[in-house]
């Protein structure tokens, strides 16, 4: 297995399996283009068999931290450390980058999540309630 930064279109499309809905090519360049977004993708041979997708965040008063957006793996190839070494390059990418902290946020019943992100150096740092706004299509 091996791991290496998206810098294509193509490459994001060609993960498609591994999304939870069909990715579209425009917002796929956007997401490339857009400063501090990253995507690591793991293949086995030239197969992606997982990402994970990580967003810088800063304030003016905090620095840069990097927020792990989305973790996936194929399931034919879950609990064979693709996830934890997916995580860990994210979190050297960050860094490298000069970020101050890596955070994820994810379900508390989540267990899979939970112990890839555990095992790779994570502490939980507390409960929190997580709001959103729906505010249409994305597009």
């Amino acid at each position: 297995m091996r791991i290496r930064p998206a810098t294509s279109t193509a490459e994001l499309l060609a993960a498609a399996h591994l999304y939870d809905t069909s990715p579209r090519p425009e917002w796929a360049a956007r997401f490339l283009a857009a400063d501090g977004h990253l995507m690591l993708i793991a293949y086995s041979g030239d197969t992606p068999v997982g990402f994970v997708s990580g967003i810088e965040m800063l304030h003016p008063d905090k620095g840069t931290e990097m927020c792990l957006y989305e973790l996936s793996v194929d399931e034919r190839y879950r609990r064979r450390g693709v996830g934890r070494a997916l995580t860990d390059a994210l979190a050297a990418e960050a860094r490298e980058r000069g970020c101050y902290g890596l955070w994820v946020g994810t379900e508390r019943d989540n267990e899979a999540a939970l112990a890839t992100y555990r095992s790779a150096g994570a502490a939980d740092d507390g409960v929190f309630a997580m709001l959103a706004w729906d505010l249409g299509s994305g597009s």
